[in-house]
């Protein structure tokens, strides 16, 4: 079995790197016929002019193409900004579809291959590494060491792990033109799927779903004996292949609006912007489903589905969020911060967000239906912002690239605006809550751990109170790794749900249900 996992290692090292080597392959050579077929019909005689200095001229590297390519770009909006000629600013970033359209490389001629010499060892790699981790292991989750693992405990091989996540959303949100040969060789694919040809965006869904799935499998092995754990499991592989990756790409092969029925505002800020809403409005009645779908998921699915169940029901079995967390990021589940301290910055942070992204989407729906003459471009701004802040850099950056730094639910826990939103219903208005039997807790710790929300759960478990907490997401890992069983997960009555004794800290008391 160690051989098999070594082999495993060896392979899954050099798919992510060739992965990793395949952005620098090949050589650019642009055209102006390229420039006319990838760009709007409102720029294309302008660009044609920009970008007429380095047609036919053949560059070795995307990073020679990238920075010629900006300079003759940039210099013509920055001349009009000083002048400020702000309609006549080409504000469409066009380097990602340009550098594709001029690439030349073996990726580009044979995307099957690389896919497979890649990506495909990587998941090869992971599952032989995976599948034998717990062979001849009793049932159980157990320590097994996570704070001596170099890997698993802010060790070197977890901060190198963390910063090359954070380059690749880095480059993914801001500088995709880097990619187009990972782009290209998902090509084939796309054009499967939905009859266009790729973007950094569907790469970038294939990597997450494929994620999900080989780590699941390692989540089916770990929580083996466990039906609850593995059918959560196989729940968020399902809803993250089928609605968040599948169904969209679909979708858009037979002309429809991209959604994924899945996704709730205000987790999907944009769904009333108003380019969403021209889009649900022509998209006949399939679009006015979509629109009318999530207007009634919003205001009566969640208090719904979170009054019966907790916000467990979408965090912990339906959400791609969570469930790349729960798989890819459960081996960085520890690291949550339990204080008293992250616990305060982590509520005023998130429901700050819930409320600049309701401001947001109130001030864009008056803009929109006044014909955009209430407030003119600031909504755009606020839009531009709010993606750069919180769409890309905390859900993206900080949310997954920090897995090995903070834990695997820092998005959840600190920025997720559906979150906040579930865990306000779930606080105040719901029968879900975790019971506790102090008098068989051993005070061993596990459950406090484990709890990926940084909740201190063994501070109840010892005083026999139940957890009623607007962030738990009802993972139910505390109660699997507890060994005397004094953890439950219920939906009951409303009546005793919550346990009033306050949590003594210092001189003071103050209540730790919120």
């Amino acid at each position: 079995m160690k051989l098999i996992q070594k082999i495993g290692i060896l392979l899954f090292l050099v798919g992510i790197g060739l992965f990793t080597v395949i952005p620098f392959m090949g050589s650019y050579r642009l055209t102006e016929t390229q420039v006319i077929e990838h760009t709007k019909d409102i720029h294309q005689e302008k660009m044609v002019e920009i970008l007429a200095p380095i047609y036919g001229e053949e560059f070795s590297s995307n990073f020679s193409f990238i920075e010629s390519f900006n300079e003759y770009f940039n210099q013509y909006n920055d001349q009009l900004k000083s002048q400020s000629l702000w309609d006549e600013v080409i504000w469409d970033d066009y380097s990602f579809p340009l550098a594709k359209a001029a690439l030349s490389s073996p990726v580009k001629d044979n995307p099957m291959l690389f896919l497979l010499l890649s990506v495909g060892l990587a998941v090869l790699g992971g599952l032989m590494y995976n599948l034998p981790s717990y062979q001849g292991e009793s049932e159980g989750v157990k320590n097994n060491g996570i704070f001596h693992s170099a890997m698993k405990n802010r060790g070197w091989m977890g901060m190198i792990t963390g910063a090359y996540l954070i380059l690749f959303y880095i480059i993914l949100y801001w500088y995709p033109a880097y990619l187009v040969n990972l782009v290209a060789m998902v090509d084939p694919l796309s054009q499967m799927l939905s009859g266009n040809p790729a973007s950094q965006w569907f790469l970038y869904g294939f990597i997450y779903t494929l994620a999900i799935l080989v780590m699941g499998i390692r989540m089916f092995r770990k929580y083996r004996g466990n039906k609850y754990q593995q059918l959560r499991t196989a729940s968020v592989m399902f809803f993250q292949t089928a609605f968040a990756f599948l169904i969209p790409e679909i979708l858009v092969l037979f002309n429809q609006p991209y959604f994924d029925f899945k996704n709730i505002w205000p987790l999907d800020y944009d769904f009333f912007y108003d380019y969403q809403i021209d889009a649900f409005l022509s998209g006949g009645g399939v679009g006015m489903f979509m629109l009318i779908w999530g207007i009634l998921l919003i205001i009566i699915g969640v208090p719904v589905f979170t009054y019966f169940f907790g916000k467990r029901w979408y965090c912990s079995w339906v959400c791609g969020c969570g469930g790349l967390a729960e798989t890819l990021g459960d081996p960085y589940r520890q690291l949550s911060d339990k204080r008293l301290k992250a616990w305060k910055y982590e509520r005023v942070i998130i429901h700050s967000v819930l409320v600049l992204v309701v401001v947001m989407t109130v001030l864009t729906i008056a803009n929109y239906f006044s014909g955009f003459s209430l407030l003119g471009n600031v909504t755009n701004q606020l839009h531009s912002f709010y993606g750069f802040a919180i769409g890309s850099a905390f859900a993206g950056v900080v949310g997954t690239g920090f897995y090995p730094f903070m834990g695997n639910r820092v998005w959840c826990r600190f920025g997720c605006p559906l979150a906040a939103y579930l865990g306000i219903v779930q606080r105040f208005k719901s029968r879900f809550r975790i019971t506790t039997n102090g008098g068989q807790c051993i005070s061993c710790g596990n459950c406090s751990t484990y709890c990926e929300m940084g909740i201190d759960v063994r501070w109840y478990a010892q005083r026999g109170q139940n957890i009623v907490r607007s962030s738990c997401v009802g993972c139910g890992v505390c109660s699997s790794v507890c060994p005397r069983g004094v953890l439950k997960l219920e939906n009951d009555s409303e009546e005793g749900r919550i346990n009033e004794l306050p949590i003594i800290i210092g001189n003071d008391s103050i209540k730790l249900n919120a």
